[in-house]
């Protein structure tokens, strides 16, 4: 790749994470302009939350360094999403082509995306009308940092050409890169990796507790595919809205016509922006 894109890292296990630091120096190498901007505390299953954001209470800011990286580094009192919504407001004093998140120290797949800290970023630059991708890896003895970086930067150029407001999920398993099997699109998993169930429910407090999925996913989800031991990908899209063809902007609310869900079969659509999408 030729030209010099802005990217922005940032991920949801502060800034001191090796996954992070991993991915910086990769797609740095890669010959990138890299701008990091993470959280000073692990901020994990936040999703794409902004936290409390007023006037009166400043967001701290600290200057980072990252062993074999050049580029700015900074540590941000706030959340991932946060930490992207200044990066597109201006904060970094550049504007970005790309948003790339993580490496997650776990899988991020199935449904509980939702929650995840790191994909929430990717899905808070796609509000923001910017490009996101999600990095996570399995956890593994050693963690193959390296294998989910290399996987990352070989997207950038699909990334960077890719239209405006996507947001891609990357799962990457725990192998070394020649022990992948490839790269596959996945549909997204009933759960993720492991899933919370309620171990005791006392009177004062409940304990949940950490258990694998009911059922083995499927091969086409991303969970499979991960399992089998290929990287998978999936496109996500948040802040979407739900017509019928019944229910329409600026019409009158009719308490005899069935609420618009997808569940329903009713028509998913992204909302609109204020920001440029070209």
């Amino acid at each position: 790749m030729n030209t010099i894109k802005q990217i922005l890292i940032t991920n949801d296990d502060g800034i001191a994470s090796p996954g992070l630091h991993a991915l910086a120096r990769e797609i740095e190498a890669a010959g990138h302009e890299v701008t990091v901007a993470a959280p000073n505390y692990d901020a994990s299953g936040v999703s794409a939350s902004l936290g409390a954001i007023t006037t009166e209470r400043p967001i701290a800011k600290i200057v980072s360094e990252i062993k074999g990286f050049s580029g700015r580094a900074y540590a941000l009192a706030a959340p991932p999403a946060t930490c992207v919504l200044l990066a597109q407001l201006g904060a970094f004093e550049r504007d970005f082509d790309l948003v790339v998140s993580g490496i997650n120290d776990g899988m991020n797949t199935g449904r509980s995306v939702l929650h995840s800290g790191t994909v929430g970023a990717a899905l808070a630059a796609q509000n923001f009308g910017l490009r996101g991708l999600a990095v996570s890896t399995a956890r593994a003895n050693p963690i193959q940092w390296q294998s989910a970086a290399q996987m990352a930067c070989s997207l950038l150029p699909s990334m960077l050409s890719a239209a405006s407001r996507i947001a891609i999920n990357l799962n990457v398993p725990g192998l070394k890169l020649e022990e992948i099997k490839g790269l596959r699109w996945g549909a997204l998993a009933p759960f993720n990796a492991i899933r919370s169930v309620v171990r005791e429910n006392g009177p004062a407090h409940v304990t949940l507790e950490m258990q694998p999925p009911p059922s083995p996913p499927a091969a086409d989800t991303d969970l499979g595919l991960t399992r089998l031991g290929f990287a998978a990908l999936t496109s996500l899209h948040a802040g979407s809205e739900v017509w019928s063809e019944k229910i329409q902007p600026n019409e009158d609310f009719n308490p005899d016509l069935s609420l618009p869900a997808v569940t329903a079969g009713d028509l998913l659509q992204a909302a609109r922006t204020y920001l440029q999408t070209s």
